[in-house]
């Protein structure tokens, strides 16, 4: 079975635009905000070094496949400022969903908040995605108020599962359930 989700040319926020991650988003900035240990204290991308071609090999994963990654834009100043993935099992049903704002000068300003609604609103309008998913850790705070912000709930927790500056830390597994389907 094949989804029907990269059919969408832009998704719009209310102050972000989603578009296709490509080859020209793989900046210095990028790659930057993928070596920073601020940007992904929580993420265990941290354990990588990241460089040019790191970033075309995972962009590459994504060919041929219906899970999406994204670019996110502001519209008002048009900058880049991070990314959104979508992985997608349509035998299932189900969408996870990952997002990172890379750009620190533009953190707390609302719009990983924007881009996760926006993705959201845009799974839960496909009817072949019954449930969205996503998981982050307990002392990630900015993360979890953005995914309970959007409606998701609780589905399960991974007690102590990673370790964080050598303490363990729990894994909070969140759901929405498409009413529509």
């Amino acid at each position: 079975m094949k989804s029907n989700l990269k059919s969408f040319k832009a998704l719009q926020g209310d102050a972000i635009e989603l578009n296709d991650f490509n080859i020209n988003n793989i900046s210095v900035d990028y790659i930057s905000w993928l070596n920073d240990p601020i940007v992904l204290q929580y993420s265990n991308q941290r354990f990588i070094t990241h460089d040019f071609i790191s970033c075309k090999k995972y962009l590459k994963t994504f060919a041929g496949t219906d899970n999406l990654f994204l670019s996110i834009k502001t519209k008002k100043t048009n900058i880049y400022i991070g990314t959104l993935s979508v992985y997608l099992n349509i035998n299932h049903g189900v969408a996870d969903v990952g997002i990172m704002i890379g750009n620190k000068r533009e953190w707390g300003k609302g719009y990983g908040q924007d881009a996760w609604n926006t993705i959201l609103s845009f799974l839960l309008k496909k009817q072949d995605v019954r449930k969205i998913t996503a998981g982050t850790l307990d002392c990630n705070t900015a993360m979890r108020n953005i995914i309970r912000k959007s409606g998701m709930k609780i589905e399960g927790v991974r007690n102590e599962q990673e370790l964080i500056n050598g303490k363990p830390q729990d894994v909070v597994l969140y759901a929405i359930l498409n009413k529509e389907n």
